[in-house]
């Protein structure tokens, strides 16, 4: 009788408490109440405060930790189903959010059900704001979503499907894009100022200075160290293969001082890509009587559909 008599009056106290407004307690101070309530297995009651405060104002980060533990409470009391959809609302709400804090395994195995199955859709749905915010060159907003895409694909919840079409080639095309939104944004050079160039003796040509391409007698080409061209975003045209050429000139140390599209593919973005990893190869440079030189070489890329 006494401990029914107990739970009668906490129950008519957080009563009176939400009736009342919260006049007397702040929104911090009901939450700690909801806390200490969990913590001594009165889940009925703390859902009551915590229902409470979920439709009240406050931050980002207050308003998860409200719907945390909300959570925690219908868990408790083997209300699975609305506890999925307020995990389900804060996955929409933060697509990032991991829960924080010693949570039990059954907690948070029902965390990664929910965001394994609603993450890939709203990864699909981000990728596709963060484009046309691209196409209509908002560069800043395009580079922002294009990083939540990848960070998303990072999380552990969806490491499989993030490791299968169509999240990996998903990967691949918002790393691209994002790099792209990322050097728009970069502030242009500022202006130099236009000065007379001092006179310039002049210098006889040098062996040093020559580019060699391998058709001259002695040369020996350089050997590759690093040469790795990245992935084709998507699928290849239907057309059949397509074929480019990426013509790079090799220095003396064996660094790409310069790189070109001598033949370019059809996709420009694929172009840019092969461009830019060209420029981190290495080789061991080529020599000529065993002196280093400069060497114009040519690779050719070839895309083809992929085959079932």
């Amino acid at each position: 009788m006494t401990r029914h008599f107990t739970k009668t009056a906490a129950a008519c106290l957080v009563t009176a408490a939400v009736l009342a407004g919260a006049s007397t307690l702040h929104a911090q101070d009901l939450f700690a109440e909801a806390r200490q309530l969990y913590a001594s297995a009165e889940y009925e009651n703390a859902l009551t405060l915590l229902e409470q405060l979920s439709t009240g104002d406050g931050s980002h980060g207050d308003r998860q930790a409200v719907e945390l533990y909300r959570t925690l409470c219908l868990l408790a009391i083997g209300r699975q189903a609305e506890a999925d959809r307020v995990i389900e609302a804060m996955i929409a709400n933060d697509p990032l959010y991991r829960p924080d804090g010693d949570l039990s395994p059954r907690v948070r195995a029902v965390f990664a059900d929910v965001k394994g199955r609603l993450l890939p859709a709203i990864v699909q749905r981000k990728y596709g704001e963060a484009k046309t915010a691209f196409d209509d060159r908002d560069f800043e907003a395009a580079a922002g979503g294009f990083t939540d895409v990848v960070a998303a694909l990072d999380d552990p919840d969806i490491a499989n499907a993030a490791e299968q079409p169509p999240l990996a080639d998903l990967r691949t095309l918002a790393e691209g894009f994002r790099d792209l939104s990322l050097s728009a944004m970069a502030p242009p050079p500022p202006p130099v100022p236009a000065t007379p160039p001092p006179p310039v003796a002049p210098v006889l040509p040098s062996p040093s200075l020559k580019v060699y391409t391998g058709e001259e007698a002695g040369v020996v080409p350089p050997r590759v160290i690093r040469q790795d061209v990245p992935r084709y975003p998507g699928s290849a045209p239907a057309g059949g293969v397509t074929e480019g050429v990426v013509e790079v000139l090799i220095n003396e140390r064996g660094t790409v001082e310069s790189a070109t599209m001598a033949v370019p593919l059809a996709l420009a973005v694929y172009n840019r890509m092969v461009l830019s990893a060209a420029s981190g190869w290495r080789y061991e440079p080529a020599t000529v009587g065993g002196i280093a030189v400069k060497f114009r070489k040519r690779l050719q890329i070839s895309v083809a559909p992929a085959t079932r």
